[in-house]
């Protein structure tokens, strides 16, 4: 064989020295970037934002830590009518509307009064035509009584008859007992001519309480039927309360009774006045249960109010495990108290504004459960929760998702 043809046969180990050195060079690229790129992403990560909790300031009062018991139910008054009249008639004269404050005995509606002014008229001439048959009736028995007496003179001197002296006694007779039937005829017409002054009086419609109208049932032109359901026909005029009477019922269950008693403070809350509770006691417990409910009704009486307190407004009542104080029935500024850190010899709060911490210092108050009075920051703005100590004035933070 020709050596030529042999060296042919052997193995070119170049080709592939030359292929593996590059492969490691591509190995060590791909690591050196893929530690740059962690190390970037670890510098992004700490350079970002800090992620944190955050929760707004707030305002509590003292006595929600005494509160045993909590129910809901409405303001009512305790002395509440439907206004209508006796009388049946068309509605003349309307003069108040919803919201209008009315007197005891004052005048806020008329009916229709024609007919019972004529018979208030009729029952008054009535009474003048009985007084003066009563005056004519009077004269007369005058002229009886001079007759008589001048009848008894003169036949006590036999100048005349025994039978003219006994006319004399009769007439004067007849005449007091026609006085007897005009005086009753007199008190007759007087009493006709009350009730037309009755009937007349009842076609205006009185306030029976000082209170305030809350519903007006009628218009001007409308029936008055108190005692019908006529069709086109109303009963009540206006129907009024007395705010002076108001109060809150609640319903307290069957299981909780035992932490209601009369006598008991109470703080009531409006949700027309959401900022602001307004003092109270348990004034009655209504001894009933309400089957389908399983609740009792309890009445609560406001200790304190004020103008902007309606009937029908929802509320809810905290029964009190005691009287709380004057100091305690006020208003705080509070912050949950983890919030707070003491650096720098001071106390701080770490406020988030505009994307970034904001370091404030505060004083503090009396706690109330898990929150604290806080002076020196304003309500609704948002405190950071247990700040870390790579929080400081100026750190970007971002609100942690829960």
């Amino acid at each position: 064989m020709n050596p030529a043809d042999l060296s042919s046969l052997g193995i070119d180990r170049t080709s592939f020295a030359r292929p593996r050195r590059h492969r490691r060079r591509w190995a060590w690229a791909i690591a050196t970037v893929s530690v740059i790129g962690a190390a970037a992403a670890a510098s992004a990560k700490y350079s970002g934002p800090l992620a944190v909790e955050t929760a707004p300031v707030t305002t509590a009062y003292p006595s929600q830590a005494m509160t045993t018991l909590t129910a809901t139910g409405y303001v009512v008054a305790q002395r509440k009518a439907a206004v209508a009249s006796k009388a049946t008639g068309r509605l003349e004269w309307l003069g108040v509307v919803e919201g209008s404050h009315v007197k005891r005995g004052e005048v806020i509606a008329r009916l229709e009064s024609g007919d019972v002014t004529a018979a208030r008229e009729q029952a008054a001439a009535g009474l003048e035509v009985a007084r003066a048959n009563l005056a004519q009736g009077m004269v007369e028995l005058a002229d009886a009584w001079r007759n008589y007496k001048r009848s008894e003179q003169l036949s006590a001197q036999n100048f005349i008859s025994q039978a003219a002296h006994d006319g004399a006694i009769a007439r004067y007779n007849k005449a007091r007992a026609s006085i007897m039937s005009l005086q009753a005829s007199v008190a007759a017409a007087r009493a006709n001519l009350r009730a037309a002054e009755v009937a007349l009086d009842q076609t205006s419609i009185r306030a029976p309480f000082d209170g305030v109208v809350l519903t007006k049932h009628a218009n001007v032109g409308d029936n008055i039927t108190p005692f019908s359901n006529a069709i086109d026909t109303k009963g009540a005029v206006v129907s009024i309360a007395d705010t002076d009477t108001l109060e809150v019922e609640v319903d307290v269950s069957e299981s909780s009774l035992a932490q209601a008693r009369v006598g008991q403070h109470v703080e009531i809350q409006l949700d027309a006045v959401p900022d602001r509770r307004f003092p109270g006691v348990v004034n009655r417990i209504v001894p009933t249960v309400d089957r389908a409910k399983a609740t009792v009704l309890v009445k609560v009486k406001f200790l304190e109010r004020d103008d902007g307190v309606l009937p029908d407004m929802s509320a809810k009542v905290a029964f009190l495990g005691r009287e709380p104080s004057a100091a305690e029935r006020k208003l705080l500024t509070v912050a949950p108290a983890s919030a707070v850190v003491e650096r720098h010899g001071g106390r701080f709060v770490y406020v988030l504004s505009n994307g970034r911490a904001r370091e404030t210092a505060v004083e503090t108050g009396q706690a109330v459960g898990d929150l604290v009075e806080v002076r020196g920051v304003g309500v609704g703005e948002r405190v950071v929760l247990k700040p870390v100590d790579r929080i400081a004035d100026g750190v970007a933070l971002g609100v942690a998702q829960k």
